[in-house]
């Protein structure tokens, strides 16, 4: 009823109906998946229909999101990290880091948060960071006896698969390499005479960061407590079963070898122009010629297809909405209400803001692109000191990526694993993000303006 309305009413100034009505259809669609009315699945391809039915979206804009490169590099890592688990080579690292840190889940959680922030600089790519991340999760949960389809995924998957979600939120915004869309910022604030460099980014970084680190893993343990806590016997017990193992098998040492060759080219892909998806999928053809991931495993990725249709089906819906300038829309008729204001309350307003519009975007580097400098402008114009805005609003861009499962490429492979339901990364995915916000706001403005 309230999307009716929202059809029937008068189509604000200044914007094109296309835009209103997409919005429309976007607003709805959410709503839905948050409302738990609709699978995050059968609501996304029930709003592509529509708008194409009804002329809001050309199909060429409503399909669009399955020629994106990025959206199959996720696919293929679901693949891959199948081909992980199924060698077990998964299963000997996850032993391997319960035999060090398994005496408790939160304590795997920290565990897992701190090695992505570790290898973090190292990944301009967050979504290739996931490929790397998930499938050591995924056998965590595995080998703690916690697995999908018999009704233990909350034993400990659900915990570290939404905890790692969160992590690579919080390492993408230490580091100014961890994430493409962060240099990209940085080069648009330059051009409005600030310079935000590798160091400088660190250093201003370096303690909200670190705070939501503490403060991230203890809270979604809190809001999301997973079943099996404390498992004072798991090193033991994970020592007793990597000597069963025995020695590295064939297969293992094929799937260690193209697995660390794919992180190594990731890693270095943007300085020696490589693709990410080619190097996916050339490690992911290596293993189905060694048949350690085979045809008969693809039928059962289910899952893998799923997320393929609507992280592509909403990502195309998001990339219209900014294309038909609603996003544009939306920073002006900001800007226009925050006339008159003081620098800080302009400056508060304008980093939650930005957070919360990220409600409407299927990408962090669209989100960036179509709001930073409007945001940036507005702030500076208002008395705001231009270094910390940008770099408050640079690290906003990484730290409210986990408000939707959408709201970045690199939760796909968690929010596609089956172990979280789309409404309960919703809702912990908004806790989360507002504690990221109170915890920049906060402790990271004042940080910043110490070392300034």
């Amino acid at each position: 009823m309230v999307a009716l309305l929202m059809w029937m009413m008068p189509i604000p100034e200044g914007l094109k109906p296309n835009a209103w009505y997409l919005f429309v259809i976007f607003f709805t669609t959410i709503a839905s998946i948050i409302l738990t009315l609709l699978p995050i699945f059968t609501a996304s391809i029930l709003a592509v229909s529509f708008a194409i039915l009804s002329n809001t979206m050309d199909t060429k804009a409503a399909y669009g999101g399955f020629d994106e490169s990025f959206i199959l590099l996720i696919i293929v890592a679901f693949l891959v990290a199948r081909g992980v688990v199924k060698s077990g080579l998964g299963k000997r690292i996850a032993l391997h880091i319960i035999r060090k840190f398994g005496g408790s889940t939160l304590g795997l959680g920290y565990s897992m948060v701190a090695t992505d922030m570790i290898i973090a600089p190292a990944f301009p790519s967050n979504t290739a960071r996931s490929g790397v991340l998930y499938p050591i999760v995924e056998s965590l949960a595995h080998d703690s006896g916690s697995k999908t389809g018999d009704k233990t995924q909350r034993k400990m998957g659900s915990y570290l698969m939404m905890n790692s979600m969160a992590g690579i939120a919080i390492s993408s915004s230490l580091w100014l390499t961890a994430m493409a869309s962060n240099p990209v910022g940085a080069a648009i604030a330059s051009q409005m005479g600030i310079d935000i460099t590798f160091s400088s980014w660190f250093k201003a970084a370096i303690v909200p960061a670190f705070t939501a680190f503490i403060v991230i893993p203890w809270l979604l343990y809190k809001i999301f407590p997973p079943e099996l806590k404390d498992t004072p016997q798991a090193p033991k017990k994970a020592e007793d079963e990597l000597k069963a193992m025995g020695k590295v098998s064939k297969n293992e040492w094929i799937t260690g070898a193209v697995f660390i060759t794919m992180v190594t080219l990731w890693a270095l892909s943007s300085i020696l122009a490589l693709d990410k998806t080619a190097i996916a999928l050339g490690g992911l053809a290596i293993l189905m010629i060694s048949k350690i991931f085979t045809m008969e495993d693809m039928k059962t990725q289910g899952d893998a297809l799923a997320t393929l249709v609507w992280f592509a089906i909403l990502y195309a819906m998001s990339s219209e909405l900014n294309r038909l300038g609603f996003m544009t829309y939306v920073g002006e008729a900001i800007s226009d209400q925050l006339t008159g204001l003081s620098w800080q309350l302009v400056y508060v307003i304008l980093i939650i803001l930005y957070v919360l519009i990220h409600y409407l975007f299927v990408s962090q580097t669209a989100h960036m692109l179509a709001l930073f400098g409007v945001f940036l402008h507005v702030g500076i114009d208002a008395g705001v000191d231009g270094k910390l805005l940008a770099l408050m609003l640079l690290f906003a861009t990484n730290f409210n990526s986990v408000i939707t499962p959408q709201g970045s490429s690199a939760n796909v492979l968690f929010a596609g694993s089956g172990y979280l339901k789309a409404s309960e990364i919703y809702k912990n995915g908004g806790i989360v993000t507002f504690a990221n916000t109170v915890i920049f706001l906060t402790i990271g403005t004042a940080w910043i303006l110490f070392i300034s």
